[in-house]
């Protein structure tokens, strides 16, 4: 029969050693605290230029920042920062699901986001699942599969209450709703993603992906109320929409969203019968440096449908189609898992 702690505890000696050199071995380390706080700010510095920088070097960072952490897991070290390495990882396979979604790589997004929801279930992290299921939601959003992405929001809200996150599942929400004609659930739920952030302090650092900016909120409606038909309340979310993610010198700080800005006022403008104006921002927005593909083609593909059956003979209709068929034919990327 073995031995009770108690008669452990008794025989002192060799047994107590024992007791106190393994503690001893748990809390040994091959990496320190610096070390630590170096992938940290190297995460950080990744998804405050997710806005703004090449994709492919995203990509290569992405990929680079989750072979160290791996390789990092393999040494010895502490359970708490075991935990903190493991997060880490999430947040580097969340902002890779991200990017390789831009590029077009369905596959490895997927693959991605799901260790993304994995890492976040086994280290206890709402935030990083609630933002798994936020890129659950984007993907389902891109792809017209409305039934699958309001689960996905509400996967998200439940899994995390309090960060940022949370508005964003609302935004996609009445995204969606829009896009299934459903007016009063697109109010109910910006109405419930504002008071959200409302409740937000201002972040320090609002261009960072995973921190919603209540100058974001602009973007949101201005896709609403576009889907919804109000073109006079979406032209001015656009023309904010520019403004703000335009800085000092000129240079964007958020092409992304100022490129589908341009296609949201290419469409009022087509609506109002000005189909110069329609194509000349439509044409702006596809040539964008920076820019997410399934995002960008699914606003593009609104402008499209407007030309056609408004403009259908009209040469510079047929002109903006190609441009997007181009697009969609050179999408194709290798689907590898990073």
């Amino acid at each position: 029969m073995p031995d009770d702690p108690s008669t452990l505890l008794a025989q002192g000696g060799a047994g107590l050693w024992d007791v106190a050199e393994l503690l001893r071995r748990t809390e040994m380390s091959s990496i320190n605290s610096a070390a630590l706080e170096s992938i940290e700010q190297g995460i950080d510095q990744l998804a405050r230029a997710y806005p703004y920088a090449d994709a492919d070097y995203l990509h290569q960072r992405t990929r680079n920042g989750l072979q160290y952490v791996t390789k990092q897991l393999e040494g010895r070290m502490t359970l708490r920062q075991h935990r903190e390495l493991l997060v880490d990882a999430g947040w580097l396979f969340l902002l890779n699901a991200c990017v390789q979604y831009d590029r077009g790589q369905r596959e490895a997004a997927n693959l991605s986001k799901a260790a993304a929801l994995r890492i976040g279930d086994e280290t206890g992290h709402g935030e990083i699942k609630a933002w798994a299921w936020e890129i659950e939601a984007w993907f389902a959003l891109t792809q017209s599969r409305w039934d699958d992405m309001l689960r996905a929001v509400e996967a998200g809200h439940s899994a995390d209450q309090t960060h940022s996150v949370g508005v964003q599942l609302y935004a996609h929400k009445a995204r969606a709703a829009a896009r299934m004609g459903d007016a009063r659930l697109v109010r109910d739920s910006l109405d419930a993603g504002r008071a959200r952030l409302d409740r937000l302090p201002r972040p320090d650092h609002p261009e960072h992906h995973f921190i919603i900016d209540p100058d974001k909120w602009d973007f949101y409606e201005m896709d609403a109320y576009r889907l919804l038909g109000d073109d006079e309340r979406a032209a001015a979310h656009a023309r904010s929409v520019i403004r703000i993610s335009t800085g000092p010198g000129g240079t964007e700080i958020s092409p992304m969203r100022a490129a589908e800005a341009r296609l949201t006022l290419g469409v009022a403008a087509a609506r109002t019968g000005d189909i110069e104006e329609a194509v000349g921002m439509g044409t702006t927005a596809l040539a964008a440096d920076r820019k997410s593909l399934p995002s960008l083609l699914l606003v593009a593909d609104e402008l499209d449908k407007e030309l056609r059956s408004r403009y259908p003979r009209e040469a510079a209709s047929r002109d903006f189609h190609e441009r997007i068929m181009t697009i969609k034919r050179g999408t194709t990327q290798p689907e590898l898992p990073f």
